[in-house]
């Protein structure tokens, strides 16, 4: 059924939302402002027409742009989006009844994302490769990307071709491409066993194109060189498929913010630490302890802090922090503490350290409402919420980063 909605106000994914008296109705790619007029089914609409365009609305940047479901709000006028962002993090904390300042969101510049993940399916004899379509498995073929970096989209052909050497057939994989100091580091999952011809072709590709490194569910194909990534000034040779900031110039936001914070600790425990965005700026000044569930982040950090010969002592320790927190008696040593844990965020953990005696702390996190649950725990333990800076990081999608600043 279509109907002409009137958009108020924009959800949390980048959805325009229209409130009638059956409900609100959520219409992606609409507009706070918009007149619109849309097929709608179940509460959602898809789409038809903008009737009245909001003062909001403007020209999207990709052909790709409402096809592609990598981008949300493309068409939402910059100083909207920024406010939306900053928003989000207002409503989360508020949620948890934290009412506190946060900072203007922290921009996020175009061609910058490092690290991007695209899918692939070989079909009837062709290959489909590119990003999928929003809440589909369908695959939007692509031929540039604003929002990833030059090298990534420079090499988008060689990277379809070696695609279409490692898809089987039986189903889609996908091929997480990171910017490293040595060439592209290519992560391929769903690969399945390889053949010897496709193994063979797709080295073929790799060497051809200067490839860093190429993995294929795990299993190492070919490392022309290894790659590596700088946090700081300190040169890491990072896993396959490791975890990464998406984007040079929020990691760098995210560190000035906590190395500022905690400026004067003498020993720091950096909780979630992965391959050492955190401990291996910090180790300059502090004593850290890193600790990370993941064994193969652990060792690149590990062998990082032993072969950099300017930094203080750095332990490490390798420790599901959801099933095991650190205890108060185990955080008594430390006087300056961060943690950056995954969308889950860190609810054990949080509650530990809410009984602790640290002065510092800084908390990073990729989900506003998982921060929020924490930063009240850790509030109602007394800690003082000093500052929130929310980051951008991924350009106009409805994810937002954050940066928690608290002290006793």
């Amino acid at each position: 059924m279509s109907k002409l909605l009137s958009i108020a106000e924009l959800g949390a994914q980048g959805d325009g939302i229209a409130r009638t008296p059956a409900g609100p109705i959520y219409v992606p790619f609409a507009l706070p402002g918009d007149v619109v007029t849309a097929r709608v089914e179940k509460g959602r609409g898809s789409l038809l027409t903008v009737e009245k365009p909001s003062p909001l609305r403007v020209e999207p940047v990709s052909p790709h742009f409402g096809v592609c479901g990598g981008c949300a709000v493309q068409h939402l006028a910059l100083p909207a989006y920024h406010e939306w962002k900053r928003e989000k993090v207002v409503r989360a904390l508020l949620s948890h009844g934290i009412e506190a300042e946060v900072e203007p969101l922290i921009p996020c510049p175009p061609a910058s994302r490092r690290r991007v993940t695209f899918t692939a399916r070989a079909e009837r004899g062709s290959l489909l490769f590119g990003f999928n379509a929003a809440r589909s498995h369908r695959i939007v073929q692509i031929e540039q990307c604003p929002v990833a970096r030059p090298e990534i989209v420079a090499a988008l052909p060689a990277l379809r071709s070696l695609a279409a050497a490692l898809a089987s057939g039986r189903g889609a994989i996908r091929l997480t491409v990171t910017i490293t100091r040595t060439g592209l580091d290519i992560s391929a999952e769903a690969v399945g066993e390889l053949t010897e011809r496709r193994r063979s072709r797709a080295v073929e590709i790799c060497l051809a194109e200067g490839f860093a490194r190429l993995s294929a569910d795990g299993e190492l194909v070919i490392e022309r060189e290894k790659p590596a990534v700088l946090f700081g000034d300190v040169a890491v040779a990072i896993p396959p498929g490791g975890f990464l900031q998406a984007t040079e110039e929020a990691e760098t936001a995210m560190a000035e913010h906590v190395l500022s914070h905690l400026q004067g600790s003498r020993h720091v425990a950096d909780l979630f630490a992965g391959s050492g965005t955190f401990a291996l700026r910090l180790a300059r000044t502090a004593r850290v302890h890193a600790v990370e569930g993941d064994a193969a982040s652990l060792d690149a950090l590990d062998s990082a802090a032993k072969r950099s010969e300017r930094l203080k002592p750095v332990s490490v320790e390798r420790r599901d922090l959801f099933r095991r927190p650190l205890i108060p008696k185990e955080l008594e040593r430390f006087d300056g503490l961060v943690f950056d844990p995954p969308r889950a965020g860190a609810e054990a953990q949080s509650r530990q350290i809410a009984r602790s005696r640290i002065r510092r702390l800084a908390a990073v996190s990729c989900n506003p409402g998982t921060l929020a649950r924490d930063l009240a725990m850790l509030v109602a333990g007394g800690y003082r919420l000093v500052r929130v800076v929310p980051i951008d990081q991924f350009l106009w999608s409805p994810h937002v980063e954050v940066v928690a600043l608290l002290e006793r």
